[in-house]
């Protein structure tokens, strides 16, 4: 039997989610308008997007501290570019799966609302990388990364509810956010290192809200997934359990070339 969820804290966050997608889109925006106009100097190309094209793009601010870049190449770029669009491919793999899922399809219309939501944020950071991919002289990258690809084959047939939808979407906005971050230090464009660090934290939100619904689930409290919560029966590991880490971590970021277009 599928965990009911108060859908009150869903919504909120969705709103949230969509509030922050549209601070943020103007920041990756600009960083693509500026690194098609490096692109355009250094390598004699145009921009293959039109304005408006990335409207739809979700990101977060700019990660402060995530250090200076090193030594890196337009193919390290471009390479980094093409498995950054393969995880968010992958996602949008993931997330179309679950909307067709039966307690997502039937279920309540503010949980298929979040789930496309989120979908439809991985698929617009899929187009800006891409994006930049092709401005730095590569092909865009319309698979998904192939590591995590074979992970999500063997979960998605063992999917029975929503807290083994939660498991599966925390693996990959984790591998996201971890690689994103890291891509900051590795990439030889600032307005790169700027795109990459707009879009990891919001893949890191999206896990820190899965985090927090996977231990209510787990608690067998679903229905202290609200908003506002009762504080005074949350349990005590509430306040902190989606943020584990004081520093994001990289140990599990996938490699620049991992789902490079061969």
């Amino acid at each position: 039997m599928a965990e009911p969820i108060d859908t009150r804290l869903l919504q909120g966050l969705t709103e949230q989610s969509e509030d922050l997608h549209s601070d943020a889109t103007r920041l990756t925006r600009a960083a693509l308008d500026e690194y098609a106009d490096t692109a355009a100097e250094r390598y004699g190309r145009r921009r293959w997007w039109r304005p408006g094209f990335l409207g739809g793009v979700a990101a977060g601010a700019v990660l402060l501290g995530a250090g200076r870049a090193t030594a890196a190449s337009a193919a390290d770029d471009v390479m980094a570019l093409q498995t950054a669009a393969s995880l968010e491919n992958l996602a949008v793999n993931v997330y179309t799966a679950a909307a067709g899922l039966p307690f997502i399809q039937t279920g309540n219309a503010v949980v298929k609302a979040f789930v496309e939501k989120t979908n439809a944020q991985h698929a617009a950071h899929a187009r800006a990388f891409n994006a930049a991919a092709v401005n730095a002289g590569g092909k865009p990258q319309p698979g998904p990364d192939p590591r995590y690809a074979a992970v999500v084959q063997q979960a998605l047939p063992t999917i029975k509810g929503p807290a083994d939808v939660v498991k599966l979407a925390i693996t990959l906005e984790d591998v996201a956010a971890q690689t994103y971050t890291k891509n900051v230090s590795q990439v030889s464009e600032p307005a790169l290192r700027r795109l990459f660090g707009s879009v990891a934290p919001v893949e890191a939100q999206h896990k820190a809200v899965l985090l927090a619904v996977q231990a209510l689930l787990a608690g067998n409290a679903a229905d202290l997934v609200a908003l506002p919560p009762d504080a005074a029966k949350l349990p005590a590991a509430a306040g902190s359990v989606g943020f584990p880490d004081a520093f994001y971590p990289t140990k599990d970021a996938s490699p620049i070339d991992e789902g490079a277009v061969k």
